[in-house]
């Protein structure tokens, strides 16, 4: 495909008129996992040349060692009414589901107070109505990328699985899915009980009272699946190189210069550390890394699909021929060492609903940062330069939202029009 004859400026409005840069056949992308290569792979798509720069490598952030869950279904903002009940006491607990460390950061505290501003139910409601054109366009969006190379496939997650000790505790999720469908979402499920979901699925435990298990959805190996995209980029031409830290980006008068180059843009994909370069053009909006734990285990029975308990917050997901076992939300700072007490939390919780998990024998114990931001929705567009634009933020759900909000973003890039779904997630607002 021919590189667009012309790229049209981020307007004043943020969009719709157009200015007179000319059109980005080079575009830098800062990050190599799913937001920032799936965003390489559809400017690809418009015949823009890419090189990707990581600081690390392909996945190695918040991509590589998630539940891998693609569940546009149940993807909803982070910031919600129920998140308040936790209490003081709770959050400071390393054993509880949302872990505050005890902080005199001030940065973390306005974070903090933001985020706890956003958990009413009209705001909630507000993020979630946001969210939903992404939501419907994302299964699509991956499909898009293996009907045009990308070699890995998505797994029908048949059956998904959200399991409880009673019914009592059931309420909750189907509260939520109340919610999300006054918002104009669709969920489906169906609610079955101890017995029949043990059958489907053994590697629950005799704690199951009963289950909730909704349809539709799917699954990947996160760090294999980005693998795959990123291949794709190469295959096609695009230029990968790891261990390059981008501490600076320079706007000049032909473009921008990163890392000693010169690009006609650029795309900030760094995930939790995605202030750094971002305030310096206008984005304001903390993202705070919210920092998940994982680790892979044997078990007797391996399920046939992901299996989920809302109650303990512990997300479980086949890899190959183990079980990946993640949760935990710990706000706390990027670099931070791994707290071995939140393995500990997830091991104990994930013991008393599964049966036959090898848990003394864990491998690949993993701690990552995701992308949050206090009101629960991504950072998606231009920045306040027009050769400069974000994407990020995106919290839980980069692996399920990073194909399509990449998409839209390639577009924005190079036809300088903001899609209608992008406009809720603007980095300015």
């Amino acid at each position: 495909m021919a590189p667009a004859e012309e790229f049209r400026g981020r307007a004043a409005d943020h969009g719709d008129m157009a200015s007179s840069h000319p059109s980005p056949r080079r575009v830098a992308v800062l990050g190599a996992g799913m937001v920032g290569l799936s965003t390489a792979w559809y400017l690809q798509e418009r015949g823009v040349e890419v090189t990707v720069l990581d600081r690390d490598g392909v996945a190695a952030g918040s991509s590589w060692g998630n539940a891998g869950w693609l569940t546009p279904s149940i993807a909803v903002p982070l910031p919600e009414p129920s998140v308040l009940r936790y209490g003081v006491r709770a959050v400071l607990s390393p054993s509880s589901p949302v872990y505050v460390p005890p902080t005199a950061d001030p940065r973390l505290l306005r974070f903090l107070a933001r985020f706890a501003r956003n958990c009413t139910p009209a705001r909630w409601q507000a993020a979630m109505r946001a969210l939903i054109p992404l939501n419907n366009d994302a299964l699509a969006a991956y499909a898009e990328m293996e009907r045009g190379g990308v070699a890995a496939r998505t797994l029908a997650a048949e059956p998904f699985t959200a399991a409880f000790r009673t019914e009592a505790d059931s309420r909750a999720l189907l509260e939520e899915f109340e919610h999300i469908r006054a918002c104009g979402q669709e969920v489906h499920f169906d609610v079955v009980d101890g017995p029949t979901a043990r059958a489907a699925e053994p590697a629950l435990s005799e704690e199951v009272g009963t289950a909730i298990r909704i349809h539709r959805e799917r699954y990947v190996d996160p760090a294999a699946y980005v693998a795959s995209v990123a291949a794709a980029v190469v295959e096609r031409g695009g230029v990968l190189r790891d261990g390059v830290h981008v501490d600076d980006v320079v706007t000049t008068g032909r473009g921008v210069r990163v890392a000693g180059e010169e690009f006609d843009a650029v795309v900030l994909a760094t995930g939790a550390r995605l202030d750094t370069l971002a305030r310096r053009f206008g984005v304001r909006r903390i993202v705070q890394a919210g920092r998940g734990y994982s680790f892979t285990v044997k078990v007797d029975d391996l399920p046939r699909g992901p299996v989920y308990f809302p109650t303990q917050r512990v997300a479980c997901t086949p890899v190959g021929d183990r079980l990946r076992i993640a949760g935990m939300m710990e706000f706390r700072a990027v670099d931070a060492p791994m707290d071995p007490r939140r393995i500990r939390a997830l091991v104990d919780q994930a013991g008393q609903l599964l049966r036959g998990a090898h848990l003394d024998h864990r491998e690949d114990e993993w701690v990552g940062a995701r992308p949050c931001t206090a009101d629960g929705l991504p950072l998606v567009g231009a920045s306040n330069d027009p050769r400069v634009f974000v994407a990020g933020g995106h919290g839980m759900w980069g692996i399920t939202l990073g194909p399509v909000t990449g998409k839209l973003l390639a577009e924005q890039v190079v036809t300088g029009r903001v899609p209608d779904a992008l406009r809720a997630v603007d980095p300015l607002r």
